[in-house]
């Protein structure tokens, strides 16, 4: 980039709002890449990040959020394959160490360098959460390993494919082998991320999709993008299907989580994606059905960022966004908080 300096979203303090200050245009080295943002997710994972107490994160401050982040390649460090500098790419955010025995596995989202701190700290993970993410003119990946070619697609569609499709296509991914023409499927919360599962599952071949939100325009958004039935609580999800194969909890409230352990059949799953403080008790007699499974999947694999990207390309995912500027960060966190947005919110340099 030809200027010295550039905007950035930046957390100073812990449990205090962003700012949106000037800081210096990163120079990649090594292996890096310098990655200008077209568009930058925002998540509410970036909210428990700020509403964390000193301490909670192995963090360094100042920080610059964004972890959904989609861009232009624009530089290369000497030891970096400069062939991918004017590629358009999205950013794969979990920056695993590529060596443990879950990153050979091809499980790198549990890369066993991220987990947390004896202490019970968060260690950095990748951009937006430890290190200095997208919510920026442009940033810094550690090499091509964190970026996958997204091939025409618009920026501020690419963007949120980063975390909230991934997260929902591992949680998904991981249950294939339930998920066909037999299927019942119900997906609690047609939000950022559960909109995008209800696509997910149609792609995929489920037979039946339920989603359940208590908020009408949501409930008419997951009929448009596919769902067989539309309810506003969990317990109606039964009706007509008096169990589920699987539930997909975007949510994770207490309310969600034990009414979705009731949906389910036999060997049927629970799998908890949202974080909303919901706490199951699990155990052989306390009256879930024979076989059951309860889950807590964690983001995705770049595998999985790559069969997202495909699955957009050929019109079978789309994202519900509305673009705003940088420059309105701090506002749009503020109704992103408050439940004003609906689908993705996307800032965009």
């Amino acid at each position: 980039m030809a200027v010295e300096t550039m905007r950035a979203v930046r957390l100073t303090g812990w449990g205090e709002p962003v700012q949106v200050q000037r800081v210096r245009v990163p120079e990649p080295r090594g292996a890096e890449l310098l990655i200008e943002v077209r568009a930058a997710g925002l998540c509410r994972s970036d909210l428990h990040v700020m509403d964390a107490p000193a301490g909670a994160f192995d963090y360094p401050l100042p920080l610059t959020l964004g972890h959904e982040v989609a861009g232009t390649v624009v530089g290369a460090g000497p030891d970096a394959d400069r062939s991918w500098i004017g590629e358009s790419v999205v950013v794969h955010g979990v920056w695993s160490c590529g060596e443990c025995r879950n990153c050979r596995r091809g499980r790198e989202n549990y890369c066993h360098e991220l987990r947390p701190r004896a202490d019970g700290r968060l260690r950095a993970i990748g951009n937006g959460l430890g290190h200095d993410g997208g919510l920026a003119e442009a940033m810094i990946v550690p090499s091509e390993r964190f970026v996958v070619r997204t091939r025409g697609l618009a920026p501020e569609s690419a963007a949120p494919l980063a975390d909230a499709a991934l997260t929902a296509y591992h949680a998904i991914r991981t249950n294939r082998d339930l998920v066909d023409g037999h299927s019942v499927a119900v997906v609690v919360g047609v939000g950022g991320l559960g909109h995008l599962a209800v696509q997910i599952l149609r792609a995929l071949g489920a037979g039946t999709v339920v989603a359940v939100d208590p908020r009408e325009d949501s409930r008419d958004l997951a009929r448009r993008l596919g769902a067989d039935r539309a309810v506003c609580e969990v317990a109606d999800a039964g009706a007509g299907h008096s169990t589920a194969d699987v539930v997909f909890d975007f949510v994770g409230s207490p309310a969600t989580m034990e009414s979705a352990a009731r949906l389910l059949g036999p060997g049927g799953r629970l799998v908890t994606v949202g974080s909303g403080g919901g706490r199951l008790t699990v155990g052989k007699d306390v009256g879930l059905p024979s076989g059951w499974q309860v889950s807590a999947p964690f983001w995705g694999t770049r595998a999985d960022l790559e069969a997202v990207v495909d699955l957009a390309q050929r019109g079978l995912l789309s994202v519900e966004s509305t673009a705003y500027r940088l420059d309105d960060a701090v506002d749009v966190y503020d109704r992103l908080r408050r439940g004003a947005i609906r689908g993705r919110a996307v800032l965009v340099p």
